[in-house]
Parts: structure tokens; C-alpha cells; sequence
């Protein structure tokens, strides 16, 4: 395990049956209260993704805008949003993902990726999977890879 990977564990906090029983929710407020270590995991990140030559990165709402602004700044590189339903001022397309208790939406404006460009997709955790199989499936819609 590398030092920036057991700081960040050291400064995650768990929550026990958060959102509901059985799930250990990890807080990552307390690691937005350190600036240096916020750069340093971004930092990391970028060292990883810079080796792709990505052409934009899209942060899916709403943790994932913690980091994600940060690291498209970091590759020179635009942040595209994806958002929940309803919550974007322009034209959007959408698509549809699994909750555990349900169904939910994201969106993302129908200008925001030029056709071919590479995409890193930036989530913050993956609970049912669902944003992270709706973000993809957007970035192809609009031609992205």
C-alpha cells in the first residue's frame, strides 16, 4: 500500500448502517478538511491519468465533483457534469440506472462532448453500480469513448 493510500484510510471515516442497516458508509468530509492531502490524492490520480491522454473527464454528481473539478484543472482537460434528473438548465439527455430502491436518472447536456473524444468517467464510490453502467452509456450516446 503506497502513503498516500494509508493516509487516505486513516482519515476516512466509517459509518455504520448508513444510509440503512448493513451498509458502512465512507465519509470522505473528513479528508476535504485537509488541503494538502486533497492535492496529494489528486495528484496521485493524475499521475495515473495523464498516461491516458484523455480529452475530458466526467464527474458524476455530486461527490464526484469534489475531486473531479480538481483533477480535469490538474490534466488541462474540460470537467463535464453528469447530474441527477432535473437538476441541469439545458437540453440533457438521460438515462436510466438501478437504485436498491428503485430507479433514478442522470443527465448531462446534449453539447457537452465533441464526438471521439477519450473520457475518464469520476465517481466517488460504487454502491449498486448503476451511475457507474448510466455514466458510460451517456458519454457513448454523445460519441465519446
Amino acid at each position: 500500500m503506497s502513503n498516500i493510500e494509508s493516509e487516505i484510510k486513516q482519515v476516512i471515516r466509517n459509518i455504520p448502517d448508513f444510509p440503512k442497516p448493513g451498509i458502512t458508509f465512507k465519509d470522505l468530509t473528513p479528508m476535504l478538511k485537509d488541503p494538502e492531502l486533497c492535492k496529494r490524492v489528486a495528484g496521485a490520480f493524475c499521475d495515473k491519468l495523464c498516461k491516458l491522454s484523455p480529452d475530458a473527464l466526467v464527474a458524476l454528481d455530486s461527490r464526484g465533483f469534489w475531486f473531479g473539478l480538481m483533477l480535469a484543472s490538474e490534466l488541462g482537460i474540460p470537467m463535464i457534469p453528469i447530474r441527477k434528473e432535473g437538476k441541469l438548465p439545458y437540453k440533457t439527455i438521460a438515462q436510466s440506472y438501478n437504485l436498491e430502491y428503485g430507479t433514478a436518472k442522470v443527465e448531462m447536456h446534449i453539447d457537452a462532448l465533441k464526438k471521439g473524444w477519450k473520457v475518464i468517467l469520476h465517481d466517488d464510490l460504487l454502491a449498486t453500480g448503476g451511475t457507474a453502467e448510466a455514466g458510460p452509456r451517456l458519454v457513448q450516446q454523445q460519441g465519446g469513448q
